[in-house]
């Protein structure tokens, strides 16, 4: 599953979509981003930090991730003071940002299938299918909405697993457990590399090579 996600940002698109359209949104990242990586500048173990960056900073452009914390922490969010919600948003950006985005350096020429995206209004969903070098499809549709005038993805489905849901599941379980608090605590933990409580937030298949 990480895998897939983490291919968002590296993949190779097989048509051109239209101008203003979820697609395009998401090809015109997947662009910028293939340039980074395949920049001779900043290849090698001494520019990590720098490449995996500047691909976040792009990821930041086409990922709603306000929209996707607060789907993801659910009837839990109206719980939380404004303070809290813009840090717990912070280190929901930044967990999915360890969980996913830094296994970019495991790209092995990924392309990706573009399908028919259907749109309803201001929202959409952009199938597509991953094709990995062993020729091995995977489906990853992106759920998108129009915010502030532009396409952004605020769900990600992976092989039929929804990420959103995937964490709204474990983040009640820990509000309900214990507190919204103890959840923050667990998740800046997370984050900062240390050794966290049993029970941590953590994506379905993240430990899957």
């Amino acid at each position: 599953m990480h895998q897939a996600l983490a291919t968002l940002m590296l993949l190779v698109a097989s048509a051109a979509p239209a101008a203003d359209s979820p697609t395009q949104a998401i090809q015109t990242r997947v662009d910028r981003a293939m340039q980074v990586l395949n920049d001779s500048s900043l290849k090698g173990s001494g520019h990590t930090a720098e490449r995996r960056a500047r691909v976040r900073k792009i990821a930041d452009e086409i990922f709603d991730f306000a929209e996707m914390g607060r789907r993801a922490l659910g009837p839990h969010w109206s719980s939380l003071a404004a303070g809290d919600r813009e840090r717990y948003v912070g280190l929901f950006a930044d967990l999915l940002d360890r969980a996913y985005f830094e296994r970019i350096d495991q790209y092995e020429g990924e392309k990706v299938r573009y399908l028919e995206p259907r749109i309803e209004g201001e929202q959409a969903t952009v199938p597509t299918r991953v094709i990995t070098p062993r020729g091995t499809e995977l489906p990853v549709d992106y759920r998108m909405h129009r915010a502030q005038g532009r396409w952004q993805v605020y769900d990600v489905i992976i092989e039929g697993v929804s990420l959103v849901s995937n964490y709204r599941s474990q983040f009640d379980r820990i509000v309900r457990t214990a507190s919204v608090d103890e959840l923050l605590k667990r998740m800046e933990a997370q984050v900062a590399g240390q050794a966290s409580p049993r029970g941590e937030p953590k994506p379905r298949g993240a430990a899957r090579n």
